[in-house]
């Protein structure tokens, strides 16, 4: 089947063809723009995570302005950012399974790579994959801080798989995995910064007796999109890794900003999507549906266009209702805002890259469907 893209440098984007996922570039440059702002003099290190881009592009732009790396969540996710040229990732996530175990532990040769890990066996498991490639392996805790998820619990449990970890020949201690996912969308302020702080606790009581057991914790890495700036505040870490800053989407919209001492981010990323059918006055249907825009974190959204509502998707189709007096030509293009970022990118081959209303670049999305 012939390969076919969307758009061509140069082209207006009123040319470009849907669906297609269009990054503003003014938008997305300002992003970036203002998480460093905002994290400049707190001591912070930032370590972006790559599965809301999938794209080593991106990640190289991060690194420019002060990343320290990325994080990724699957080896195959961190075997692409690596060969785009990105030089440090931490897989904030367990790896399991001989082939994957292999995997990294070859990717261990070519770059920085750092891993989780919450159990004695998979402990086990990567000091053996990193002893048969003959390299060292960065290991970090991950530690259970609220999202009850993945996770060793605080505490005693966490100190005993740092020191499996710290006696292994093959492994390196390099710090704790500490990322409260679940306070992200917490919508009040002051619930966020709440969770946070419970999380910190949890963090303080490893990290003294990892000291009293004379093992170093070199770093403390978490955070999100939705709290950061709670996390870079705290004292307690030293990476951040925040991921949708970048894009934001509907779901991230929705959070309160006021009074988190954070910005407020543009929406860059967009489903670039055409009327298809005009069925009824109150009804118009475009050719982005279940198939060009996540919607397990809710609905998509008709940007800049009022009474304009996107109420329902099936696979090729997404409905919009519109209010009384409003008409959408057969034809017509508009921007839709992903109800979730990152899902919504991994359906896509390339960013169409948007400048002043002109196609300024493609850039490939590498990780796209990196599962393994």
């Amino acid at each position: 089947m012939p390969y076919y893209t969307p758009a061509r440098i140069g082209m207006p984007l009123a040319d470009v063809d849907t669906p297609a996922l269009i990054l503003d570039l003014e938008a997305f440059e300002q992003n970036l723009k203002r998480l460093n702002d905002s994290l400049a003099g707190r001591g912070v290190q930032l370590r972006p995570h790559a599965k809301s881009h999938k794209c080593p592009e991106i990640a190289l732009r991060q690194m420019a302005l002060g990343a320290v790396g990325v994080c990724c969540q699957k080896v195959s996710e961190a075997e692409a950012m690596v060969d785009g040229g990105v030089s440090d990732v931490l897989i904030a996530n367990e790896v399991v399974g001989a082939a994957k175990l292999a995997r990294l532990a070859a990717l261990a040769m070519r770059a920085k790579i750092a891993v989780c890990a919450d159990h004695p066996d998979n402990v086990m498991a990567l000091d053996a994959a990193a002893r048969a490639a003959d390299v060292t392996l960065n290991v970090l805790v991950e530690v259970n801080v609220g999202a009850n998820r993945c996770g060793v619990e605080p505490g005693a449990p966490a100190l005993q798989l740092a020191q499996q970890i710290h006696a292994c020949k093959n492994l390196h201690f390099a710090g704790l995995q500490a990322y409260q996912g679940g306070a992200q969308h917490l919508r009040k302020t002051e619930e966020r910064r709440a969770a946070i702080e419970a999380a910190c606790e949890k963090v303080n009581r490893t990290t003294a007796l990892l000291t009293a057991a004379g093992i170093p914790c070199e770093r403390v890495t978490g955070a999100g999109t939705g709290t950061y700036m709670f996390e870079a505040l705290s004292g307690v870490y030293h990476e951040l890794q925040t991921g949708s800053y970048i894009f934001m989407d509907v779901d991230y919209a929705k959070n309160d900003w006021t009074e988190s001492g954070m910005p407020r981010f543009e929406h860059s990323l967009f489903v670039w999507a055409t009327v298809m059918s005009c069925p009824a006055p109150d009804r118009a249907i475009v050719d982005a549906g279940l198939k060009a825009s996540s919607v397990d974190s809710g609905m998509p959204r008709v940007f800049d266009t009022p009474g304009v509502e996107y109420i329902k998707a099936s696979d090729e189709h997404g409905v919009l209702k519109l209010s009384d007096g409003v008409a959408l030509p057969l034809g017509h293009k508009l921007k839709i805002v992903p109800g979730h970022c990152d899902p919504t990118v991994n359906l896509y081959d390339h960013f169409v890259c948007v400048r002043h209303g002109k196609v300024e670049a493609l850039w490939p999305i590498a990780a796209r469907g990196a599962l393994l």
